[in-house]
């Protein structure tokens, strides 16, 4: 079963349990893979759906923080709820530790030793991670490491 196919079975499984706002963030999952797809013409791969997840998974967060600043609490547990249905369609993302040590064997290999490197370190992090780095967080380590 492909990833579009999983995400309509889950989606129809919510439906069926009630389960409201699960199949409204799957069925806005779906909708935005369909756009992918008829934008690109033919099928998408699972690399190109992870990829819509993602861009929604950060739409999420950011909102989510918005809505806390605001102090609108009720709208960013809503988004919250839509984050982790969201996420559940992602691979294990890599924890602190393990980005450090990336960026540390990326540093390494490249010779970076200042701040002006970033742009060469920072494609080699997120091509060896796999999409399973935050890139945020690679960012700041790196940083932290070329000071």
């Amino acid at each position: 079963m492909n990833f579009i196919e999983t995400i309509k079975t889950d989606m129809y499984s919510a439906m069926k349990s009630g389960e409201k706002g699960r199949a409204g963030t799957l069925r806005t999952l779906l909708a935005k893979l369909k756009d992918r797809q008829i934008e690109k013409g033919e099928a998408i791969t699972e690399q190109e759906g992870l990829s819509v997840v993602k861009m929604l998974v950060k739409q999420r967060k950011e909102s989510m923080e918005l809505y806390q600043q605001a102090s609108r609490f009720d709208l960013a547990e809503t988004e919250s709820a839509e984050l982790q249905v969201l996420e559940t369609y992602l691979p294990k993302m890599m924890d602190g530790d393990e980005i450090r040590h990336l960026v540390e064997a990326v540093i390494a290999e490249t010779g970076a030793n200042g701040i002006g490197d970033i742009g060469v370190v920072m494609p080699r992090v997120m091509q060896r991670g796999n999409g399973r780095v935050d890139g945020k967080m690679a960012n700041s380590i790196l940083r932290e490491l070329l000071a």
